[in-house]
């Protein structure tokens, strides 16, 4: 709490209202173990007349935690950060749902590939550059924002991409957090 509290002091402080926004999101493994000798000890309590069988080995589950971090590309700070037990998406949504609740307004998006879709252009509304690389089957159908940022991008390729690439940002800090916080 006292993290979270320290971050929105901070983004006040800098006056962060209007941010050209870049996102990424990524995964943190978490290995639950099960102290062998207690497990062992309930398995003889429960049956202690008849032979064990060999337990199934499920005392190591793998679980995954999803992050997503939204910067903002000239400050470089994060302006919304969620985490989810279930998926990116939510992860993503509780990102934006912090970043809304300061009132950080968007001028322009950059996300990866997971977040390719219609919900999120209309996420984002008509007023903002949305910068995505289209999936090989994707169709025009959709709202006029889709379809303006599939115009965008046939028409002027080039700096689209050098656009949409700013993402690399936002990688490079996650990877950064990752390295220093393990």
């Amino acid at each position: 709490m006292i993290i979270h509290n320290m971050f929105m002091i901070m983004v006040k402080r800098k006056e962060i209202t209007d941010v050209d926004l870049s996102g990424d999101g990524t995964g943190y493994s978490l290995t639950i173990t099960k102290h062998y000798r207690t497990e062992r000890t309930k398995e003889l309590k429960k049956k202690p007349k008849k032979k064990q069988k060999k337990a199934k080995n499920e005392s190591n589950k793998k679980i995954f935690v999803r992050s997503v971090a939204l910067m903002d590309l000239d400050t470089r700070m994060y302006v919304g950060y969620g985490t989810s037990m279930k998926s990116e998406k939510e992860a993503f949504d509780e990102a934006y749902k912090m970043m809304e609740e300061m009132g950080i307004s968007v001028r322009s998006v950059r996300l990866d590939k997971y977040y390719n879709n219609r919900e999120i252009v209309k996420k984002f509304g008509k007023n903002v550059k949305i910068y995505l690389i289209p999936k090989s089957n994707a169709t025009i159908r959709g709202s006029p924002e889709w379809k303006r940022m599939l115009d965008n991008f046939i028409e002027t390729i080039f700096p689209y991409l050098g656009e949409y690439y700013k993402r690399n940002n936002s990688e490079s800090e996650v990877a950064t957090d990752k390295k220093m916080c393990g």
